[in-house]
């Protein structure tokens, strides 16, 4: 279905705003709620925007950005919040990479990440 990268969801500290993809809107309300209060504390502490993302593989990572000469953004900050937010997620995020590959890269988990040829 996806060739490239696509957005999980973000949030964006400049606008105050959170996105979520409308191809997730079928996720669990509560797991659509963990998502927003994630992503909207995370640049409400640190600033800038953040994007949860899928790769080709179905990976998911976590993306951050500021504007250029913002004197607000903590990029150490960032780091160190990213990392404790992986975490303290752990098996939310897992699960989510889980879902794209079953469901949206169609490989099934009983043979790996591998996709059969």
């Amino acid at each position: 279905m996806y060739q490239d990268r696509v957005v999980l969801c973000g949030s964006n500290a400049y606008e105050k705003k959170y996105y979520l993809n409308d191809d997730f809107r079928g996720l669990p309300a509560e797991v659509q709620k963990e998502l927003k209060i994630m992503c909207v504390l995370f640049t409400e502490k640190v600033g800038g925007v953040l994007t949860v993302e899928f790769g080709e593989d179905g990976e998911l990572e976590l993306h951050t950005t500021a504007r250029e000469g913002d004197i607000m953004y903590d990029d150490i900050g960032s780091g160190l919040e990213m990392r404790r937010m992986q975490n303290e997620h752990r098996d939310l995020l897992e699960a989510l990479e889980m879902y794209v590959k079953v469901f949206f890269l169609g490989l099934n988990p009983e043979d790996g990440d591998e996709e059969e040829e």
